[in-house]
Parts: C-alpha cells; structure tokens; sequence
C-alpha cells in the first residue's frame, strides 16, 4: 500500500518512499518479511484443509472464514514476496521497468487482498451481531446462497480498488484510507452491540429463570457456546485493529508534513503479519479446528516418512 499524495506516477512515488531509509533498515525488514511470509503460507493451508474437515461450524460461517484464510494465504505466498523483491531492488541495481512491474503486482494484489480480508472481517463482525439480534431467525435469514453474494460483492469491490490504482492511484490510495478506518469502526460498533446484548440476555436468564434451571437449561447453554464463538471472532477483529490502525495513522501524517518512512514500513510489515496471526487465533479459539489441524499434520508427517 503506497503513499500517494497526488496525481502521477504512484510507482515511482513509492520507489522514492522505499529507497529513502538506510540499508540496513531495509534488510531487516526484508528479512522479517521473508519469514512472515512463509508462516502464514503454510498455517492457512492448513486451515484450509482444516475447515473443509470440520463439520460443526455452520456452513456460511465456514464460507466467510474460507474466504479470510484464501486472501490470508494469498498474502503469504504473493504479495509479501513482491513487497520484499521491491525493497530490495534499490540494491540490486534491478532494471526500471522490471522495477515498475514488480511494484505495481504489489500494490495491486496488496489491496485486492488486504481490501477483501477487510470487507471480509467486517462482514464476519454484522453476521454476528445478526446471529446475536435475530435468534431463531438467523439461520433463514443467513443463508450459504446470501453469503455467496456477500462474498462474491466484496471481492468485486477489492479488484475494482485494485485494478483503479493503475489509472488513479491517488484516488484509490484515498478510498483505501478512508476504507480501513470506516471497517474498523463498524467492526468495533458491532462488538460493542454483541457484548451488551449478551449481557442482557444473561441478565434476562438470571431474574426470570430460578437457579438450579439456568445451571441446566438450555437457554445458558445456548448463550455460553454463542460467546466462545464470538471470543474466536473477536480475536480475530481485535488482532485486524492492532494490524490496520497504524496504516491509516501512517496515511494521515503527510497530510500534516509528518511523514516518517520507517514508520510507514513498519505499518505495511503490520498489515501483513495480520495473515500469519489469524491461523493461529482459529487454532487457539476453535477447538474443532485446533484437533482438524493436528490431523493434517499428523498425516503430512506420515507422507513424508513414507517417502
């Protein structure tokens, strides 16, 4: 994601961002990038293999998650690789056209897929407050077929965004910025409103329903196994804000001529590193997942003896 502040080329405005920093700084983050790019290349394969084994999560749930580990998984083994060979290339003496090309692959498929991982958290966020608001209704309002819209919806607006920075970089650098912010926003609307229902409802169970039948009834039950599943979800919203919010602080400061570059590879790195946390949040958080993982692994292992 590059810093445009006008018209014009926005490739060599961001060569210029990326070549100004020491070279040791750009090495360190070069490398850093190189290891966060395997390890979410490899956590969300297997968490795709693992959610395709998983039968507990309600199928268009299962499809958002896919969804959010496909462009977590894009990240890793596409634009990391580029975001670091465009580093690099300052020192490699590399020709200006291959240059050009490569910063543009980067900047392109960056915000197709950090845009579509966003659009995607922040659809995850509204269907849990809907699951949280709608009760028995949920399931006949959220349907596999709706959820496909939604999905095939917000990967139309991620390439639009990416495929507007070529002609109009300025304009769509502005719209990413100005984006971020907005998804970060209604995903913390949208926790703050599940947390104070469920509180409600808990409420709710407590003064209307006596003791002994609240410890077993499946009214407490219901709300506590909806919690686990929003503690998952949160995590991962929780884990997007701490990654996404020093970008768009970074967008803001040239506006008032504080522009530091350092800080603006540190905030791309950030981004960036969101794809390797979220494996690890679903393993953590999702027991189904956790075991389905360790499955994998366990035959990954024997492939590999028996080879």
């Amino acid at each position: 994601m590059a810093n445009i502040t006008g018209d014009g080329n926005f490739t060599s405005k961001l060569n210029q961002v990326l070549s100004s920093p020491p070279a040791d700084i750009i090495e360190f983050f070069s490398t850093l990038n190189i290891f966060l790019s395997v390890t979410p290349s490899l956590g969300n394969v297997l968490l795709l293999v693992a959610l395709h084994r998983v039968t507990s999560i309600y199928p268009p749930n299962k499809l958002f998650f896919r969804c959010l580990t496909i462009t977590d998984l894009g990240v890793g083994i596409l634009v990391q690789p580029l975001y670091v060979t465009d580093m690099l290339a300052t020192f490699k003496n590399m020709n200006v056209n291959a240059r050009r090309s490569i910063s543009d692959a980067r900047c392109v498929s960056s915000l197709i897929l950090c845009g579509v991982s966003l659009l995607t958290s922040a659809a995850i966020s509204v269907d849990r407050l809907l699951a949280v608001l709608l009760g028995l209704r949920y399931r006949h309002v959220v349907t596999l077929r709706r959820v496909r819209v939604v999905i095939i919806c917000v990967w139309l607006v991620g390439v639009f965004l990416g495929s507007m920075i070529m002609f109009r970089g300025a304009i769509a650098l502005k719209a990413a910025s100005a984006l971020v912010p907005l998804l970060l926003v209604i995903s913390i609307y949208c926790y703050t409103r599940i947390f104070h229902k469920l509180r409600h409802q808990e409420a709710q169970v407590r003064d209307h329903i006596p003791q002994h039948q609240a410890n077993g009834g499946g009214n407490s039950l219901n709300i506590a196994r909806y919690k686990n599943s929003v503690s998952c979800v949160s995590w991962v919203q929780l884990a997007l804000v701490a990654c996404y919010a020093p970008w768009s602080i970074v967008c803001v400061l040239p506006v008032s001529g504080m522009e530091n570059r350092v800080a603006r590879l540190v905030a791309e790195t950030l981004v960036y590193f969101n794809s390797s946390l979220n494996p690890i949040l679903y393993c953590w958080k999702i027991r189904a997942v956790r075991q389905a993982v360790k499955d994998a692994r366990r035959q990954l292992n024997c492939l590999n003896f028996f080879k």
